[in-house]
């Protein structure tokens, strides 16, 4: 029987993440692959924290005939339950590996490998000798080819790719069952479904950073492959989807996308995908989306609010459309060929606060904006970064609402225009950059959140991930889920409704809801406001209580016993 290992090494680009909770189309459709060429192989799936903990599982992947790695991060992120591989890590653990084919697939094999934002990728010489293949081309198309060919990997060409979006549609369905074998199934994961590959804007060369334009005009998938992928993930059991594997969500099925550098939206089709994937998966728990391109919504702002309103009316709350603004330094724009001007910006924002800003079932609001920015770029001077920070506290002066603020540097990809300008703005602003994103995190991000999330608001389905002393933190599922801090030691890997109780820079704190006050913890009773550690050990010292009379009688203010009641039960 053909055995075959898929090392899920994790993968971060511009259009696809596959960091947990997520995982990402790679490993599926190359599944998918081995399924259709033999039904009856034998596939282990494993992610690298699998490995990194049980490294007894290594014999099970140099018993394998082939192990395919998927790794590369080609932009810069924040994890907090898993890390992309590195290239040294994949030398330590593959090889001694003699028995098996070696093939590495992912942007890694592509580019290098990305380690974080503002640093130069990493050859992939360090690993040539690790592996027999380096697949340039697509994966699962490479190894079906491999497959055919009986792993001989000589006579195999790595850089093959898909001719059409039909060419992986039967490898998308069949190696949906894969996703069994990851660690976060089923209550925890969340599938990233792909709509289309390439960018309108590679007419014009596209940003100068990215890498999406290299794959030329959008190829767009059919709505009824993509519901057909769907609904083959739903009857295996996940119930967490990300339609964010394409630049621009507004542009699914844009007319003229082949030709134009802004395509015209279609509203007929974003409504047909949304209301059928909430037929295919009626009882879905998570349905969000991901990049969303501000100069498409700008210059069609009705036919982008009827899209946000068919979103909406499918999605579930708390989604975050991410815009790519990169820059609001007219220079940068210029320089790196930006695909929106701070006003175009500014008009998306406006409308996806006008139709998205109310709250949702989950405590969170409905469909907002998240802004990411990009450091580093041709162009910079020191008053970009005063550029950019006058745009964002516009925007909060404005009372707009940002999901998310995401201040990176950039890694310059090989064949982007960024990587012959290489990482030289980078090392010449550190400072600024750091003192940037202090006074951000401090000015604009946490009174952004306290406007967006009221203290006493709910927020449900926190999912608890780690501890870091004795607090708990979690997130909810979904696109850019906020970090949560639970003070107190809580089960792990369980879901908690929670009530804000105060705001960190790019996390909130929040208690129990409701709060069993006589069984609470020390930590978690001191969150509570106005509490503080001496009502703590007077509450500690009088419990249990009954009712909530003989509660607020040991205050010594009753009315502050009263105001904490809505915060417990008994």
């Amino acid at each position: 029987m053909l055995s075959i290992s898929i090392l899920d090494g994790y993968v971060d680009e511009p259009t696809c993440l596959g960091v947990p909770p997520y995982i990402c189309p790679y490993p599926r459709y190359i599944a998918g692959a081995v399924w259709c060429y033999d039904k009856h192989a034998q596939i282990f799936y494993y992610t690298i924290d699998q490995i990194r903990s049980d490294k007894s599982l290594l014999g099970i992947l140099s018993n394998s005939d082939l192990v395919v790695v998927i790794a590369g991060m080609s932009v810069p992120g924040r994890y907090l339950s898993g890390f992309p591989v590195s290239p040294n890590e994949l030398v330590s653990l593959l090889g001694s590996l003699k028995k098996p084919v070696k093939a590495l697939c992912g942007p890694a094999a592509r580019y290098g490998f990305g380690t974080s934002g503002g640093k130069k990728v990493i050859d992939t010489r360090v690993v040539e000798n690790v592996f027999d293949m380096l697949v340039d081309g697509d994966g699962e198309i490479v190894i079906s080819e491999l497959l055919r060919n009986n792993l001989v990997y000589d006579t195999t060409d790595s850089s093959l790719c898909r001719s059409n979006p039909t060419d992986f549609k039967i490898f998308a369905v069949r190696g949906s069952k894969i996703v069994k074998q990851h660690p976060f199934f089923p209550d925890y994961l969340i599938t990233e479904i792909e709509t289309y590959r390439g960018c309108p804007r590679s007419l014009v060369g596209g940003c100068s950073f990215c890498s999406e334009p290299s794959k030329g005009s959008p190829n767009f998938r059919s709505i009824e492959d993509i519901l057909g992928e769907i609904s083959s993930l739903y009857t295996v059991g996940i119930r967490h989807f990300r339609i964010g594997n394409q630049p621009c969500i507004f542009s699914y099925m844009a007319k003229d996308a082949d030709k134009q550098e802004f395509p015209t939206p279609n509203p007929d089709a974003l409504e047909k995908l949304f209301k059928g994937i909430r037929t295919v998966a009626p009882d879905l728990k998570t349905l969000h989306v991901d990049n969303a391109n501000p100069g498409v919504i700008a210059r069609y702002s009705e036919e982008c609010k009827r899209i946000a309103k068919s979103i909406i009316q499918y999605h579930t709350p708390g989604d975050v459309a991410a815009f790519g603004v990169e820059s609001a330094d007219p220079a940068v724009i210029k320089n790196n060929n930006l695909k929106a001007s701070p006003d175009e910006v500014l008009v998306a924002i406006k409308l996806l606060n006008e139709v998205g800003s109310k709250r949702g079932s989950n405590g969170l609001p409905e469909l907002l904006p998240g802004l990411n920015f990009v450091f580093g770029l041709k162009g910079e001077t020191k008053n970009t970064f005063k550029l950019d920070y006058d745009f964002l506290k516009h925007i909060y002066d404005n009372g707009l609402l940002i999901r998310r603020i995401n201040l990176r540097q950039v890694i310059p990809i090989p064949g982007t225009k960024m990587f012959t300008f290489g990482n030289k703005s980078v090392k010449r602003h550190k400072t600024e950059f750091q003192r940037f994103k202090r006074k951000v995190r401090k000015n604009i991000e946490q009174p952004m959140l306290k406007r967006m999330i009221p203290r006493g608001i709910i927020l449900t389905d926190v999912y608890t991930e780690i501890y870091d002393g004795k607090l708990t933190f979690g997130r909810q599922v979904g696109s850019y889920p906020l970090l949560v801090g639970i003070p107190g030691v809580f089960p792990l890997h369980r879901f908690f409704d929670v009530k804000m109780v105060d705001y960190g820079y790019r996390s909130v704190t929040a208690i129990p809801y409701p709060l069993d006050i006589n069984t609470a913890s020390r930590e978690t009773l001191e969150a509570i406001p106005d509490i503080g550690k001496r009502r703590t050990i007077r509450i500690m010292s009088k419990r249990p209580f009954k009712n909530k009379e003989k509660l607020i009688e040991c205050f010594d203010d009753s009315e502050i016993g009263k105001k904490i009641l809505k915060y417990i039960n008994f």
